[in-house]
This record gives C-alpha cells, structure tokens and sequence, in this order.
C-alpha cells in the first residue's frame, strides 16, 4: 500500500513543476486525494460493498470537486493536475502514467448498458476541459487538446483536437486535413450572397420588362 501511495507522489513531481516538497503535494493536491479515495472505495466495491463504496466516491466528490465512479478501473501514476469538475465514469479504464486535467469528462454517451466509457491507454494526456464519450480507445501517448470533444478512437501517438475532435498528429507528423480551422466555411455569408445574386438577376428581368413595355406604348 505505500509503495503505491509513493509511486502517486512521485507522479506529482514528474509531472508538475510547481511541486515543491511532499508535505505540500500530500496536503494541497485535490487531485491525490481523490485518487487515494478512488483506491479505497475500488477495492470496497470490488468486494461488493457497493453502497459504501458509492459513499466513500460521493464524499471525495464533496471534499475534491472531482468524481471518480468506485467502479472504475484505474492503473498506476494516474496524474490528476488542478482537478476541478473531472469525471470518470463506472467502465472507464485508465492505465499508467495518464495525465488529466481539470474539467476533462471520461463519459457516455447515452444509457447503453456493458462498456461505455472510454479506455484511456498509458502514457495518454487529456487537456483542459475535454470531453471523451463512449466505449472508444485513447491510444498510448496519444493527446486530447483542450475543450476537444472526442466520439471516436484515437491511434497510439496521435494529437487530437477540435468538434469533434480530429487526428492533427500522428507519430510526430502532421496529418493532412480538408479542415482549414483558420478559414472556415460561413454558411449565412454564403446564402446572403446567393440572395443576393438572385434578388440583382430578377432586378434586371424586371428593368427589361419595363423597357419593352414602354417601347410597347
């Protein structure tokens, strides 16, 4: 047991630069302490304590901001950073050396039954408020990009980013898209140019109209 509790401190200290000593990570960090309440409540619910477990999950809730489903399964070095607002759904399975950051949602996407949250694979980073839903795959050292919202597997070293979220990066090159995030289409811009393209069309019909009416007369 303390062997696992220092390899979780030493993922603090890898991993975060503002650490300074381990009287200050063991005390301020939500995101240990959410996992060491994760750990506790696992091994309650693995032995079918599952209203006590739920609790224990429900108190760190309270205590960290962050909600970790008792029945999750969750490797070794798993690095919560400014914890806040983080879920972790009951079939989530996160593998070692994970790294996550405040906001990010291991989710589902509806009330299908069996897995259906993420598998998140190890060495994997999860940005700032990212959203991975359903029973997809997070390849090793692949990365999610902040505010990304991901609905579909993502290849082992690959960057993903975006609504939903795109391959940019896959081992260490860029990957060609039809997407141009800088110059995107504007569907409004383009139906009040066809408006307008038509309105000046029947503008000349009807001048032409009024001119062979006057040669008439």
């Amino acid at each position: 047991m303390f062997k696992g509790l220092k390899s979780d401190i030493d993922a603090v200290f890898e991993r975060d630069p503002a650490a300074r000593n381990i009287f200050e990570v063991v005390t301020c960090y939500s995101g240990l302490h959410a996992i060491w309440f994760y750990r506790l409540s696992h091994k309650l619910y693995k032995n079918n304590w599952y209203v006590t477990a739920r609790i224990i999950s429900q108190i760190s809730r309270w205590l960290t901001g962050i909600e970790i489903h008792p029945g999750a399964t969750i490797g070794k070095r798993l690095f919560i950073d400014h914890g806040m607002g983080v879920v972790i759904g009951e079939t989530a399975e996160i593998g070692d050396d994970v790294t996550l950051y405040q906001g990010v949602t291991l989710g589902g996407t509806g009330k299908e039954k069996g897995k259906r949250h993420p598998t998140v694979k190890n060495g994997a980073l999860i940005a700032t408020g990212a959203k991975v839903l359903g029973s997809i795959t997070i390849g090793e050292n692949a990365k999610v990009g902040a505010g990304s919202v991901v609905l579909r597997d993502v290849p082992d070293n690959s960057t993903v980013v975006g609504i939903p979220g795109r391959i940019v990066i896959q081992n260490g090159e860029r990957v060609r898209t039809e997407l141009d995030h800088v110059n995107l289409p504007d569907p409004i811009a383009n139906m009040v140019c066809d408006m307008q393209r038509q309105i000046a069309i029947l503008k000349n019909e009807i001048d032409e109209l009024k001119g062979m009416m006057r040669d008439d007369d």
